[in-house]
């Protein structure tokens, strides 16, 4: 009789990135909807890890990151946004941004914990936190403009409350967090127990000017943080899966417990190239305008389209309302464009636990400006 298994995670299957890539691939459809850039990565980073595997960096590096590379993501946050981070005690180099946002919350969320989470959400959040014992209080963003109703976060935060994931600039809605959203944040979290995961991985990539509100830049927060950052999304090289974490020492005490555990330590070579790439400040504090111009020029190639552009803050995603052209649910359309008009899409209801259904998709516009018109000339032809 062959053995039974009870599922860890049994409304869990292949992730929709997964399968919307697939289908693209098989389709010969420009993949606009997997989060990854279509063109190289700078010639200058590929240099440097070159040099270090030449060199000899080709073996384990230290548990928390490379100190050179550690010493420098301190010195970023500190000078950007004002913190006071100790590379020694308060930095992890992991991964990718999805292993620390694994290990941040497999280090502090208990059986029986709650965590609040913010709707459409990033599709890791929740299997994670239910890996590790705890319950998903999920308070929906308010459509079209995915701005925080904090009445229902405040009516949603109990004693049980252990954790809130905030994620800005937004996946999937390209929104970005206003200075007024980080002092209610503070406000309501004085005086708890309530610790604060900032998945900020788009932080470089926000747009017209307005500045990143990490919770860095609120000693009562960051005393309270877990910030995850990913240098795939600033350096377009997101199948090299290095990111981080910064938080003060206690916090990262744990952290590290967990992160030693899951995967020890991070490509070194990879290290070594970002720890030279950010010493040139201008790579990352001209991403924003970067993407700005792929933002604009993809905007206006589907101005003569019937999909509604929503508004795009920040992150590399567009959003597009189609309620003008079907009402198919946003899942039957994504699959339906793939395969008939060569362009994939995520549809937005799946960032939700409760099948919420605005007819929008998700379009990523971090590829060149080549595959943007040709996906922008098939859009426009619905």
């Amino acid at each position: 009789m062959a053995p039974t298994l009870r599922s860890k995670l049994p409304n869990v299957g292949t992730t929709i990135f997964t399968v919307m890539s697939q289908l693209a691939h098989d389709h010969h459809a420009l993949n606009l909807a997997q989060g990854f850039p279509n063109f190289a990565p700078s010639e200058q980073l590929l240099e440097y890890a070159a040099e270090a595997m030449h060199n000899g960096m080709n073996q384990y590096a230290p548990m928390t990151g490379l100190k050179p590379l550690r010493e420098r993501i301190a010195d970023k946050h500190n000078r950007l946004y004002g913190a006071s981070y100790n590379a020694d005690t308060d930095v992890t180099v992991t991964p990718g941004g999805t292993a620390a946002l694994f290990a941040a919350i497999a280090a502090v969320v208990q059986q029986g914990d709650e965590v609040l989470i913010f709707e459409p959400c990033y599709d890791s959040y929740i299997p994670t936190i239910e890996l590790c014992g705890g319950r998903a209080v999920s308070s929906a963003l308010q459509f079209p403009a995915y701005s925080v109703d904090w009445d229902d976060v405040r009516s949603k935060l109990s004693p049980r409350t252990r954790l809130i994931i905030l994620n800005t600039p937004h996946n999937p809605s390209g929104r970005v967090w206003k200075q007024e959203d980080m002092l209610t944040l503070q406000e309501l979290t004085r005086d708890t127990g309530i610790l604060i995961l900032s998945d900020e991985v788009y932080e470089h990539v926000i747009f017209d000017g307005a500045p990143h509100q990490s919770v860095a830049r609120y000693p009562e927060l960051a005393a309270r943080s877990f910030v995850v950052a990913s240098f795939g999304k600033t350096f377009h090289v997101t199948g090299w899966k290095v990111g981080y974490c910064l938080a003060p020492a206690p916090l990262m005490a744990e952290f590290r417990k967990v992160h030693q555990f899951m995967t020890f330590c991070t490509n070194t070579p990879a290290q070594y190239a970002f720890s030279r790439m950010l010493e040139n400040t201008a790579l990352y504090e001209n991403l924003g305008a970067f993407y700005q111009r792929k933002r604009d020029t993809f905007r206006s190639l589907l101005q003569g389209s019937r999909f509604e552009l929503l508004p795009c803050e920040g992150s590399y995603f567009q959003l597009v309302r189609y309620d003008k052209i079907t009402k198919e649910q946003d899942t039957t359309l994504a699959v339906r464009l793939t395969k008939e008009t060569g362009v994939a899409s995520i549809p937005v209801s799946v960032f939700y636990t409760q099948h919420t259904d605005n007819h929008v998709l998700r379009l990523c516009f971090a590829k060149t400006d080549d595959t943007l018109e040709q996906a922008a000339k098939r859009l426009c032809t619905l």
